[in-house]
């Protein structure tokens, strides 16, 4: 056997290669003397993958290889697509994975530079068959992926209220006596930093979800917008953009109207919709830090001169932890929570039924798609990632 430092490809390799009949490829691997493919490559973004499919769609015709006879019709597919080629005895099954290209070649191993030898090969050739991958790449529907907002945000509050929740503020945090109730000040001192220390984190995680909750749910009404949109607005980019920009209660209140889908109009006027209005103008107050003094307020007092004289006495730990879980709204959370969730559902009970399902699935993925052809959104995988490893090498 030859040396592998010395095997090399032909410098013809890529201009004799041709496209396999799979009749004519079934008959070589089920013979005796069957080939083996004892080269096996991975590529990158060397030749980019959308470039190669259409270099090889363009000059050999559509995929050949047994991979295309195995594959389900739907894009969740360890392997999407595989020609099968030969040139100067040798067999190349071109394959398209999740995350990179993958090449077997059949006959003695190959060494790495050959693959190199190969991309430069095919490079070389793309302005010969530029005409035909123009014109395979126009028949392709362009898409794009993009993160679901709505998604993205629900899954945050979930987990900020999974925090605050494995916290157990209530059972974990009580009033403090004073020092002269325990033992020693050491004693009292950690206890108060141990609380201390509780309620300071479950405070700063509830403000975070108190102000991410009305975004949420106007990351569901843009969604809706965006899945439902008439096609005459999505077309249009100013009127588009124009609806998207308007004050939520506007975008909520339009939805039957600049929507497909609905069969009733929405009410704004529903419980649920004043419910999330009043939540809505409750995180503008939290989040700009608005001074509504009745809101902020706990605790009222006289002064004779310098002299206070206070209406009721707080405790340390009233006035410290105490004014800390009123003033975020610890307690408001899971009922702030349900005014959302409550919106949310009313909205999607006034689509029509088949609209309801179809959206309640698109809200559940993180990752979704749209077609730039028309703008249309759509689910493209199912989000559980897969990769394939190569088998052990049978001895020859």
């Amino acid at each position: 056997m030859a040396a592998l430092g010395a095997m090399k490809l032909e410098s013809d390799f890529v201009k004799q290669l041709a496209a396999m009949h799979p009749r004519e490829l079934m008959e070589q691997l089920q013979s005796d003397d069957r080939p083996h493919f004892d080269t096996h490559w991975k590529l990158g973004n060397e030749i980019k993958p959308g470039d190669l499919y259409c270099y090889l769609y363009g000059r050999f015709g559509p995929p050949n290889g047994i991979q295309n006879f195995l594959r389900g019709d739907h894009s969740e597919n360890l392997i999407h697509w595989e020609w099968a080629l030969a040139a100067h005895g040798r067999i190349v099954l071109v394959q398209g994975h999740n995350f990179r290209t993958e090449l077997w070649v059949s006959g003695e191993e190959l060494p790495r530079d050959a693959l190199d030898q190969l991309v430069v090969g095919i490079k070389a050739t793309f302005p010969t068959y530029g005409r035909a991958m123009g014109k395979v790449r126009k028949a392709l529907e362009h898409w794009i992926e993009f993160i679901n907002p709505y998604y993205r945000i629900r899954s945050s509050v979930e987990c900020l209220m999974s925090e605050i929740e494995g916290l157990d503020v209530e059972r974990q945090t009580n009033q403090l006596g004073g020092i002269g109730e325990y033992e020693t000040p050491e004693q009292w001192s950690e206890e108060w930093g141990r609380q201390a220390e509780i309620i300071t984190k479950a405070t700063g995680l509830c403000f975070g979800v108190r102000s991410m909750l009305p975004v949420m749910a106007e990351a569901f009404v843009n969604l809706l917008m965006y899945l439902l949109m008439k096609p005459a607005l999505k077309r249009d980019d100013r009127l588009r953009e124009n609806l998207i920009r308007q004050p939520i209660d506007i975008r909520i209140k339009s939805l039957s109207h600049n929507c497909v889908g609905f069969q009733t109009d929405i009410d704004y006027s529903h419980e649920s919709c004043r419910r999330y209005h009043s939540l809505v103008n409750e995180r503008n107050d939290l989040l700009h830090g608005n001074v509504v003094i009745e809101k902020l307020k706990f605790n009222e007092l006289y002064f004779n001169g310098r002299v206070p004289v206070f209406d009721a006495y707080a405790s340390m730990w009233e006035r410290a932890f105490g004014v800390a879980k009123k003033s975020v709204g610890l307690e408001l959370l899971h009922d702030e929570r349900q005014v959302v969730e409550s919106f949310i559902e009313y909205v999607t009970s006034c689509l029509e039924e088949k609209k309801q399902e179809e959206v309640r699935v698109f809200c559940a993925r993180r990752d979704l798609g749209m077609c730039l052809d028309d703008g249309h959104l759509g689910i493209l995988f199912s989000g559980q990632l897969a990769d394939t490893v190569p088998g052990p090498r049978v001895p020859k």
